[in-house]
């Protein structure tokens, strides 16, 4: 049985093992919003490797996963399920919707039986349930980010499509494939051979730099979310913006080739983000460095 300090502190290490950018551990933020930021982090990738790495039945996995999330959505957490009792507690002191929390289990149900995507509209469905709720739950976490919604959707979409131009080929060797298949008849690209390959060729590179360009677009969208935020919120918020750029020049680095290896922003290079937008966090409308590496 977990005690709900146990919990939280299971929701740090959980974070403190896993390379992501959230930033449950920023000196930025109070031990509360450090807390609900630690249980959203653990709620999602807890969920993602449900998804993902879970060796048996992972629908059947997900579905029992998403009976547990909604106990404790409603205040009885299974005592076993550290995570879901540090949710307990997150949701009850913010209010979240739960169906901001289902959503995410159900992008990874439907990630067990679609494998691709028509066109980009069907992509940021997609996106509805994979990437903008996220955004949603840390907007009530900050709790100074309400109308800022659509904001923080185009964030998290610009964010989630640059992560798709990044994996390509881990996604492909999931059986997945986020390029919009109408886009690929475009630039004559089959997926099914192009994607196997061990370096893009040239109609695949010019459609993944166009598929780049789109999520430059939606990051620069939602690029004055920051501006509506606490000042101790802006650093974060734009560093998570701008670190999603520096994911899209590592990609043009490349020459917009991510099947030969994954473009990686280097440790030395998010810092460097971070304390960058720490001196810039007093600033209202400030600019988003769109200059190119």
């Amino acid at each position: 049985m977990s005690s709900l300090s146990d919990a939280q502190a299971a929701c740090f290490e959980l974070a403190r093992t896993h390379y992501e950018n959230f930033p449950v551990r920023s000196a930025l933020l109070n031990r509360p919003e450090r807390e609900d930021l630690a249980a959203i982090y653990a709620f999602c990738r807890t969920t993602d490797d449900l998804g993902d790495e879970f060796p048996g039945d992972r629908v059947a996995a997900l579905d029992a996963w998403e009976t547990a999330v909604t106990s404790a959505l409603a205040g009885q957490p299974p005592a076993d399920e550290p995570v879901l009792v540090a949710l307990s507690q997150t949701t009850s002191r913010r209010e979240i919707p739960p169906d901001l929390f289902l959503r995410i289990v159900e992008a990874n149900r439907r990630d067990q039986t679609v494998h691709s995507y028509a066109d980009a509209d069907a992509l940021l469905e997609y996106c509805s349930y994979s990437a903008t709720p996220v955004g949603r739950m840390v907007l009530t976490v900050i709790d100074h980010g309400q109308g800022q919604e659509p904001l923080s959707d185009a964030t998290c979409i610009g964010l989630q499509l640059a992560n798709f131009w990044q994996d390509l080929r881990r996604d492909w060797d999931k059986g997945r494939c986020y390029l919009p298949l109408d886009a690929c008849a475009r630039h004559g690209v089959d997926p099914s051979v192009e994607l196997g390959r061990a370096t893009a060729s040239p109609a695949l590179i010019d459609l993944v730099e166009e598929q780049v360009e789109s999520a430059r677009r939606w990051l620069q969208k939602g690029w004055s979310l920051a501006d509506a935020l606490p000042v101790r919120w802006r650093p974060i918020v734009r560093g998570f913006t701008r670190g999603g750029w520096a994911i899209c020049d590592a990609i043009e680095a490349r020459g917009f080739d991510t099947l030969r290896d994954r473009p990686v922003v280097s440790r030395r290079a998010r810092t460097a983000i971070i304390i960058n937008e720490m001196l810039r966090a007093p600033r209202r409308s400030v600019r988003l460095n769109t200059t190119r590496s």
